[in-house]
C-alpha cells in the first residue's frame, strides 16, 4: 500500500516584486519644475526631463491604482497631460 507522505512546513508562494520607485520623486519634480521657472527658461524644457516627470507621474498614478495591469498605456497618457499642463502653466506665469 502507497501513503501519501505530507510536508510538516508550510508552503510558500512566490510574490511578484514590487517595482522600485522612479528615480525622480513628486517633491523631486516640482523642484525641476520651479528650477526651470526661477531660470527663465520658459520656451522648452529638456526632453529626458520631461520624460523623467512623466515617468513618475505614471507611477504614482499606476501606484493609487495598486499596481493593476491593464491601464499602463492610460497612465501613461495621463501623466503626459498632467506634465504638460503644469509646464503650460508654469510659462503663463
Amino acid at each position: 500500500m502507497v501513503t501519501k507522505r505530507v510536508s510538516p512546513g508550510k508552503k510558500t508562494v512566490k510574490r511578484k516584486a514590487v517595482p522600485a520607485a522612479p528615480d525622480l520623486t513628486d517633491a523631486a519634480a516640482m523642484v525641476v519644475l520651479e528650477s526651470v521657472r526661477a531660470n527663465g527658461v520658459h520656451t522648452s524644457i529638456d526632453p529626458n526631463v520631461r520624460r523623467q516627470l512623466v515617468a513618475a507621474e505614471a507611477y504614482f498614478r499606476a501606484e493609487r491604482r495598486g499596481f493593476a495591469a491593464g491601464n499602463e498605456l492610460e497612465d501613461w497618457v495621463t501623466a503626459e497631460a498632467a506634465v504638460d499642463s503644469r509646464l503650460q502653466r508654469m510659462r503663463v506665469a
